[in-house]
């Protein structure tokens, strides 16, 4: 029994140790990629801008109903920003295809006479120009899951519908040389510069390491990326066109241009541009995205800056969008669990269960080292016994039980007679006990001690052999002896005298 507890513990001890350093090479690998179950849905919301108030009506928005009116118009309004990010196939166990919807919802805006109106979504046919949807796209991107950057394998952007018994690539624009992060960050973000990708004007841009800051109970890395102007009419539709809406070709009084060099009713082409500044706020670990805000500015403007062009054409610039979207506590919150919940799996299975398993395993291989050394300790030396297995001086049995030599009886006292090779052990008499030190001497009636009957017939040690015989057992007398030998009788009696011999000395 005591062999296969020793294997046991050696055993488990081993395995704990190897299963400690195995999860932080192995399972906590398996455990940085992306998830194939994620779901993201995040909202934000439009908010006045640093240092102003009025978050009822913060955003700027063109009136798209203005194209058939006389003049442009611009709206004051309230925009809320959708977003859910699902996975879809093709995804496996190299790569994931995330697909992102996206829509923008005017919630109401207020004219520029101060009449405010809430917005409504059309939910069948042909949208109004008053409708409360102002845009809405389907972004789809295969990354890898170990870096959680693009791959190139599915890069597109849908922009309309589907049309009906159509698919989805005749509704979609193949996005090319995607390289930046966008709806999540790589495993273990640094203080440095990373590309992030804009949809609305496809392009890439560097997010720079600015601060560390914490939220919502997540140590996060503040990172800023400034997109560069881009004119979104170079950027075409599933037909290869230009985009609805990003060029317009209005009379200079419609769009209010008047000066040196233009007429009321010269056609003038104004291309729709956008730039954007974007803060995300990531936990470096995971790289989970906590929190996030934008300032997103799409204005119509000329293309033409050259000199031929009429200055006040050069230089007149209208809003098309100009909104900053701020993610609602809500998203903040949820995005901070789900930082919480990578963070546990990656501690507990590369930092406290391996810690928990190194310490079991040492533990149980230092207790089996222990009962190792003493087992070989306690065969060599027989439990304090001599090499013989018997008392520390090996001439007898050392047991302190009822079958060794001392008894159970804390009040019994013993002695030994004869020599230290005695072993039967006799009662020891008390100095104070009034018998005599030795036993009292058997009488002539003690059966024991009576003399066995003298056959006459026998011969005696002193007899004479036959005339003619030799007595080879004869032994001569020794004068020593008494003349009463009819049987040799050993001497019981130590008190009994010795023969005097000088009795028998010849003289001289």
């Amino acid at each position: 029994m005591k062999r296969v507890l020793l294997a046991l513990m050696a055993f488990l001890g081993v395995a704990c140790i190897a299963a400690a350093i195995a999860l932080p090479t192995y399972l906590v690998p398996k455990l940085k990629v992306v998830p194939l179950d994620l779901d993201i849905t995040s909202v934000a919301e439009t908010v006045a801008p640093e240092g102003e108030t009025g978050d009822r009506f913060p955003a700027r928005i063109f009136d798209r109903c203005s194209v058939s009116e006389r003049r442009a118009a611009v709206f004051d309004a309230h925009l809320t920003q959708q977003r859910r990010s699902v996975i879809v196939d093709p995804s496996d166990e190299n790569q994931a295809t995330l697909q992102s919807a996206q829509t923008v919802r005017i919630d109401r805006v207020r004219d520029a006479d101060g009449q405010e109106r809430d917005l409504a979504m059309a939910t069948d046919g042909e949208l109004p120009c008053d409708d409360a949807l102002l845009t809405a796209t389907i972004d789809r991107v295969s990354v890898d899951r170990k870096t959680s950057v693009p791959n190139g394998n599915v890069s597109s952007l849908q922009l309309e519908a589907v049309p009906e018994g159509g698919n989805v690539d005749e509704a979609s624009v193949k996005l090319e040389d995607r390289k930046g992060f966008q709806y999540k960050f790589g495993f273990d973000v640094g203080k440095r510069d990373y590309y992030y990708y804009d949809s609305n004007s496809r392009q890439d841009s560097v997010a720079k390491f600015v601060e560390e800051r914490r939220i919502d109970g997540v140590d996060t890395y503040h990172f800023v990326a400034d997109v560069p102007e881009k004119d979104l009419s170079d950027l075409p539709d599933a037909s290869g066109e230009a985009a609805l809406g990003t060029i317009l070709n209005m009379p200079a009084r419609w769009w209010g241009i008047s000066g040196k060099g233009v007429k009321s009713r010269d056609p003038v082409e104004m291309h729709r541009y956008a730039k954007a500044t974007r803060h995300v706020y990531v936990e470096p670990t995971t790289g989970t995205i906590i929190y996030g805000y934008e300032d997103q500015h799409q204005y119509f403007k000329s293309p033409d800056q050259s000199e031929e062009s009429p200055e006040a054409v050069r230089d007149f610039e209208m809003d098309a969008l100009k909104a900053t979207f701020k993610w609602s506590d809500e998203t903040v919150a949820q995005q901070a669990d789900r930082a919480k919940h990578y963070l546990s799996l990656l501690n507990w299975g590369g930092k406290y269960v391996p810690i928990g398993l190194g310490v079991l395993g040492a533990l149980l291989l230092i207790g089996w080292a222990i009962l190792v050394w003493r087992g070989r300790t306690t065969d060599g030396k027989t439990d304090g016994r001599g090499p013989d297995g018997n008392g520390p001086d090996g001439d007898g049995p050392d047991d302190n039980g009822p079958n060794g030599d001392y008894p159970t009886d804390p009040n019994a006292s013993y002695a030994y007679s004869g020599s230290h090779e005695a072993t039967t052990a006799i009662p020891a008499v008390s100095s104070t006990d009034d018998t005599t030190v030795m036993p009292a001497q058997p009488t002539a009636q003690d059966p024991y001690w009576s003399q066995p009957p003298v056959d006459e017939t026998a011969p005696s040690a002193w007899s004479q052999p036959e005339q003619g015989q030799t007595d080879h057992n004869h032994v001569a007398p020794s004068p020593a002896d008494e003349t009463d030998t009819g049987s040799f009788r050993p001497i019981s009696d130590p008190t009994r005298p010795m023969p005097d011999y000088d009795r028998y000395q010849r003289p001289e």
